[in-house]
């Protein structure tokens, strides 16, 4: 049962290190309108443009319709589940999604990030914070994609090259789709590559100092990571420390053990 929180009970105060919404839209999608409006409200004030979605399939003809910035996504919904739409959205494009959950088990969650998803808020929830989450979110995508890249703005590891204006990975000059979160760990990691970065430190890189996040959140990102780089024949971008984090990998294409990947 969700429970009743009144309007007049919200801290809209801006939280630490939140961005100016300056008109961004956020598509809200859950099956419970007493959430839709709590939230609306709680957005509205903090300066977002809102739309609302009672299910999947709603919310799925709205992103076709006029696509958000970024998108509040229930988990459990009738007709078309939270996890499908993900998937969908991701099948489509790269728009930022927050997960809302009101499930116990942890799986669900985990699932929604290996699909794709940037982050998740569990239920009950403050506004505050889901504000806050969204803010973090659209302040590592902000930077719109430059025509023209700037020297100063690429990064290249091996095959690997970032371009940080235009938040763009490419894996011998094949580019590499990736989510606004997935980009920032891959950014992180190679601004330092000889160094290993806790996940603590991943997530202060990401988020801020003191931002909630589980590890098993970081390790899902860094898997979905390794995936799609491993089908470019990309092997060896991401290393693990054992007991202590990661690091940015050789980026030659091979495995660790001198096999290559794809040509």
């Amino acid at each position: 049962m969700t429970p009743t929180v009144h309007t007049r009970d919200i801290d809209l105060r801006p939280a630490f290190g939140m961005m100016p919404a300056m008109s961004r839209s956020i598509l809200i999608v859950d099956d419970d309108p007493h959430i839709r409006e709590l939230l609306d409200f709680a957005l509205t004030k903090a300066g977002y443009a809102t739309r609302q979605a009672e299910d999947g399939v709603a919310a799925l003809a709205a992103v076709e319709e006029q696509a958000p910035d970024l998108v509040v996504l229930d988990i459990n919904m009738p007709r078309l589940d939270g996890l499908e739409v993900c998937r969908r959205l991701r099948a489509q494009g790269n728009t930022p999604i927050l997960f809302l959950s009101s499930r116990d088990d942890e799986i669900d969650r985990v699932l929604g990030i290996e699909l794709g998803a940037d982050d998740y808020v569990v239920k009950p929830f403050s506004p505050r914070e889901v504000t806050a989450r969204i803010s973090a979110i659209l302040r590592r995508s902000q930077a719109a994609p430059a025509p023209v890249a700037a020297p100063g703005s690429l990064v290249s590891h091996g095959r690997l090259t970032l371009d940080t204006d235009g938040w763009t990975a490419t894996w011998a000059g094949q580019e590499v789709a990736l989510t606004v979160t997935e980009f920032g760990i891959l950014k992180a990691l190679a601004a330092a590559p000889t160094r290993v970065f806790t996940r603590d430190a991943i997530i202060d890189r990401l988020h801020g100092p003191g931002f909630a996040i589980t590890d098993r959140t970081i390790d899902s990102h860094v898997r979905n990571l390794r995936g799609k780089f491993a089908a470019l024949g990309g092997l060896d971008v991401i290393e693990t420390k054992a007991g202590v984090g990661y690091r940015l990998g050789p980026c030659k294409g091979e495995d660790g053990q001198g096999r290559g990947g794809l040509t």
